[in-house]
Order: C-alpha cells, then structure tokens, then sequence
C-alpha cells in the first residue's frame, strides 16, 4: 500500500492581511483629517467622532443579528474605514442625525445585505453619501467658512454641541463649496473665468482654506496620503492617474473650446473630493476591477462621468455618482479584461517553448 504525502500548492504569500491593510489606510488619511478637524473647529471633531462611532455600532449589530462573533471582524478597521470615509464626505457642520442615518445606509444596506466584508458590490461610504444627497439635500448642501479650532471667531466646545444637535446658527454661516460657487454663478450667465476669480485661487484650493465637505478641502495633504498607499504598495497607480487624467483633460479640451461655459481641468482636479475619490474610494479593491488594464478603464469611466455630472447635472459634485455607476460596471469590465490565470495562456497565444516557461 502506497503512502502519500500532502504538499502546499504554489502559492504566493505576502505578510499582509485586512487589518493592516486597513491601518495603512487610515493612517495615510490622518494628516488631511488633521488638517481638517483643526480647520472647521469642535463641530467637525464631533461629525467624524459620531460617524466612526455609529459605523462601528452598525457594524456590532449586523454581526450579532447574523449570529456571528463580534471579533476579529469589529476591529479588523474596515467599519472605522468606511466611517472615516463617510465623515470625510459630509458636510462638517452637519447635525448629529446626518452620520447615523449615513451609518444605518453604509453598514447594513450597502456592505452586510450583500454578505459582508469582500462581497459588497458598492462603496459603502460612497452609497450612505449619494443617499444622504439625494434624501436630505438642504444638509448636504450647506457649507461653513473655516472656524480654524481655538480661532477668534470660533465655536467653543458647548457652542459646538449646540451646533451639531440642532440648536446653533449654522444658516448665518453658510458658504457655498468652489464647485457649487462657480456651478451657481455660471446658472446666472457668468462666465467661468470671472466666478473663478471671485473664488480662491490655486493656492487657495490645494491647501484647503474654502468652504466644503472634509474631503475637499487640502488637495495637498490627501495626495501627499495617496503617495504613501502608492509607496507601501497598498494601491496601484492605474486608476488614480486614470481619474485624475481624465478629469484633467476633459476639463482642459473644453475649457479651450468655450472658456466662458467651461471651467478648466486644474480647477476640477484640485476641487470637490477629486483626490480623496481617486486614491481611497476608488481604488478600493472589493468594488474595483482586478485587472490593471480594467483599473485604467474604470478609472477612466469616474473622471469622465464626474466630469459629465459637475458640467452639465444639477448637483456641483459628481464624484460618488461616478464612483456606484463604476461600481456596477467593474465586473463586466473584469470580464473584457481577465488576466491570465497562473499557468495558462489566453485564447490565441502560443505555448511557450521548453525552456521559456
């Protein structure tokens, strides 16, 4: 009687798994999220506070009604990931009931209805932020000038708490975002170059000192947080060069062709959540294609549509619209782009020769 002796396949291991995927993540967000907690003062501390901690508890919830245990899965970072994200989309001033709704849409109708962590078809911070537009859009559309934390001018820590539960004086101090600023003023005839001149300039829009959700606001730092995924090999550069490209040239051609209808591409790569959407939402590897010729393509797909909704829809910012259609498409995009499976060829490409294997 033969023995036989039981040996591993020829895999590939890396010393990685969620959770420090996850941590990298939310590490690479910190310096921007710094930047914007200090720049809109308590009431945004106490926004992303309520959005992470309403995740996690959305998290906790659905695991105990599927009968699952709470660990590893609530501190494997992808519910405080998905929180960071949702906060970092909101308006920062917005009343404690905004993030707890966005919460109960990202956690249990967009990730754990479909099964869970890997299985989720949508974004869930982009799913909870398109719901939240499109159900409460006087909340999600209404902006505060920066009130840099300990400032003159300021809200203290009890003002701040009236604030975010409803009994501040948020409409005295509403602004308008760049993008809903130049989409207003364009809807009255003015022409681009003259709305973009009435609103910060290029400086103004990479390091952040405007009015907008957390996540639009320092263009610098957020990249400066996408290098860091690009350089610990946590994201690939395919699709937020392929989003940002597009953005970029699209806003550019038509700029050129009708500058006073058109604002032009650097204004729409350095506004809006154009660098937050390229390299921490869209790169996201459950709901992005696998391929790297797919990731151009769906990368492709986002800034156009972004752009599309910015110029020619009725809401300012288009980037989480972009991001769900996307979404939806990565898996026919997988199809038309299948990489080769590990020891085959494709359909039509010649077997190597011995020796070339």
């Amino acid at each position: 009687m033969s023995s036989f002796t039981d040996k591993s396949g020829p895999f590939t291991h890396a010393p990685t798994s969620v959770p420090k995927i996850m941590n990298t993540v939310l590490l690479a967000l910190v310096p921007a999220t710094l930047f914007d907690l200090w720049l809109f003062g308590w009431p945004a501390v106490f926004l992303f506070a309520l959005s992470i901690g309403a995740c996690l508890a959305a998290e906790a919830f659905c695991l105990q009604i599927a009968g699952r245990p709470l660990q590893p899965t609530l501190s494997d970072g992808s519910a405080v990931l998905t929180g960071w994200l949702l906060a970092m989309s909101l308006p920062p001033w917005a009343p404690w009931w905004v993030p707890l709704v966005g919460a109960v849409f990202a956690i249990p109708i967009a990730k754990h209805v479909f099964g869970g962590l890997g299985q989720n078809v949508f974004n869930p911070a982009m799913v909870a932020r398109v719901a939240l537009l499109v159900s409460f859009p006087v909340q999600m559309t209404l902006f505060v000038a920066p009130h840099p934390l300990f400032a003159a001018g300021s809200p203290g820590f009890a003002e701040a708490l009236a604030i975010t539960f409803g009994k501040g004086t948020l409409d005295t101090m509403s602004a308008a975002s760049a993008l809903g600023f130049v989409k207003t003023e364009l809807s009255r005839g003015v022409p681009a170059a003259a709305s973009l001149t009435q609103f910060p300039d290029l400086m103004d829009l990479a390091l952040g000192s405007k009015p907008g959700s957390m996540g639009e606001t320092s263009a610098i730092l957020v990249l400066l947080g996408g290098l860091v995924l690009l350089a610990r090999r946590i994201i690939s550069w395919h699709t937020p060069v392929a989003v940002l490209g597009t953005l970029f040239v699209m806003g550019t051609l038509f700029n050129v062709l009708d500058p006073a209808r058109f604002t032009p591409g650097w204004f729409h790569v350095l506004s809006g959540a154009s660098f937050l959407g390229a390299f921490f939402i869209a790169t996201d590897y459950v709901t992005s294609p696998v391929s790297k010729q797919g990731q151009v393509v769906f990368g492709i797909g986002i800034g156009l549509l972004t752009w599309v909704i910015r110029t020619f829809a009725g809401y300012p910012e288009g980037m989480a619209f972009a991001v769900l259609l996307m979404n939806a498409l990565a898996p026919i995009i997988d199809q038309h782009f299948r990489p080769r499976v590990f020891g085959r060829t494709r359909k039509g490409e010649p077997l190597p020769l011995k020796g070339e294997q």
